[in-house]
């Protein structure tokens, strides 16, 4: 399944928003279930962020949100609030 976590990130805040981003991936990637993540920034919208995720299945990602509360509390205002969870419905890889 697919997580995407979006932030919206002032400029002034960006640096810092970036290393706290890398705790975040680094603890997910600690996690059970967990396969790859990355964090990204939008090419035509620099203030918006992605966290990107994918795990084994949905509990694998609910459980690592509830471990990775703390370190993901400092970004919580910066969160667009949306559903974050998806699952595969035609999954394919390049040729």
């Amino acid at each position: 399944m697919l997580a995407v976590i979006r932030y919206t990130v002032p400029d002034a805040q960006s640096q810092d928003f970036l290393k706290q981003g890398h705790t975040i991936l680094d603890t997910f990637a600690e996690q059970p279930g967990f396969q790859r993540g990355r964090l990204a920034r939008s090419v035509d919208e620099p203030n918006l962020w992605a966290l990107v995720t994918e795990w084994e299945g949905a509990g694998f990602y609910r459980r690592a949100l509830s471990a990775a509360r703390m370190v993901m509390y400092p970004l919580m205002i910066l969160m667009v609030n949306e559903p974050s969870a998806y699952e595969d419905v035609y999954p394919r890889d390049g040729a």
